[in-house]
């Protein structure tokens, strides 16, 4: 048995990883989603000081509260920001890291940084009392505004992640228009020290190619497949 931890992307909560949590439970794993504050069923706590900070927190608490050693983290979009800095936060509780179609930061990198001029052009849709950005009209039903700051607010790291025993990136080759994914999946796919896998299925590859996405994020744990 493997614990999966899954955080969402930007604007989503938990619930977006549905299916991929039933499957997983389905072949006996423990799945732990995530819904992050100040979003989805949690945007009642959402305030101002709402940022990066905040939702590291929110992973490395649960990692604590539960009592996981040995996590594989699931990082979609935004949620690759939060899985690196939990993973830095807490080593001896994560054997590795996936990122599904997902920003993969360095030291001092910030969202807003590593995404192209039409994602920071959606990023200035903030509501009205300027603390949180707009969901976009393709987005499920469900999600709510994302807390802005956490979009601006650099990632600090202590280490390098030696410690991260597998590190998987999954890429999403179907998007409608460029992908701002695309100079990261080229770079990761020439690290050997990298599993890449690119799927037919746009950024939402829960909903797109939830079979394929199941196959790559158990890559992460071979040993119990």
């Amino acid at each position: 048995m493997t614990t999966f931890v899954l955080v969402p992307g930007m604007c989503h909560g938990g619930w977006c990883y549905r299916e991929l949590t039933e499957s997983l439970r389905e072949q006996g794993h423990r799945v732990l989603p995530v819904t992050l504050t100040g979003v989805g069923e949690r945007s009642h706590l959402r305030h101002a000081g709402v940022n990066l900070e905040t939702h590291l927190q929110d992973v490395t608490a649960l990692l604590e509260a539960e009592q996981v050693e040995d996590a594989v983290l699931v990082g979609h979009s935004y949620g690759g920001m939060v899985i690196t800095g939990a993973a830095d936060r807490a080593p001896s509780r994560v054997r590795s890291l996936v990122y599904v179609d997902a920003v993969v930061p360095g030291n001092g990198d910030t969202m807003w940084a590593l995404v192209s001029d039409r994602e920071r052009h959606w990023y200035l849709d903030v509501v009205d009392t300027g603390d949180a950005v707009r969901p976009l009209p393709f987005f499920d039903p469900r999600a709510t505004p994302h807390p802005l700051a956490s979009l601006l607010q650099p990632l600090r790291t202590t280490g390098d992640l030696a410690h991260v025993r597998r590190s998987v990136y999954v890429y999403a080759a179907g998007w409608p228009g460029p992908s701002p994914f695309t100079a990261t999946y080229e770079r990761l796919r020439a690290d050997p020290s990298w599993t890449v896998h690119a799927l037919d299925g746009g950024h939402n590859l829960m909903r797109d190619a939830p079979d394929a996405l199941l196959k790559a994020v158990l890559d992460a744990a071979p040993d119990v497949r």
